[in-house]
């Protein structure tokens, strides 16, 4: 037959605390910062240690900045990242790990993320960054 009220009134806690979560959510997002990666150098060769002494938050953005066509940005797992190895973490479509503007934002995730450089040398020169977002 009918529902009765309590059903009523369990989909309206359900979407009330939906609403919440999505509020806190949006909230979080809110607070973050952005970091010019590499300070006023940008993105460029000798800056493995700029991420050291920050935290980091999941919502932050990342800025690579440096001159288009001279460096790129590849977000790369960890052993593609030790060895220096231009080859782009899988993500949600083509190209969305490998970057080419000059003027690149990344919006960090929870964890450890993996940035460096795939033109050749730049990696093994200190075009590389490990990021831990809390």
């Amino acid at each position: 037959m009918g529902e009765g009220r309590g059903s009523r009134a369990m989909i309206g806690v359900m979407v009330m605390l939906w609403v919440w979560m999505l509020e806190s959510q949006m909230r979080s997002f809110s607070n973050a910062l952005t970091y010019k990666v590499g300070d006023s150098r940008g993105w460029s060769f000798n800056v493995t240690d700029w991420p050291r002494g920050k935290t980091f938050m999941a919502g932050d953005v990342l800025e690579f900045t440096y001159a288009f066509g001279m460096h790129n940005v590849m977000q790369v797992e960890k052993f593609f990242y030790d060895q220096c190895i231009p080859i782009p973490k899988i993500g949600r479509g083509i190209g969305d790990n490998v970057h080419w503007s000059g003027n690149d934002q990344i919006q960090l995730p929870s964890g450890q993320s993996y940035f460096i450089c795939g033109y050749l040398g730049h990696c093994q020169a200190g075009m590389k960054i490990a990021v831990n977002a809390i």
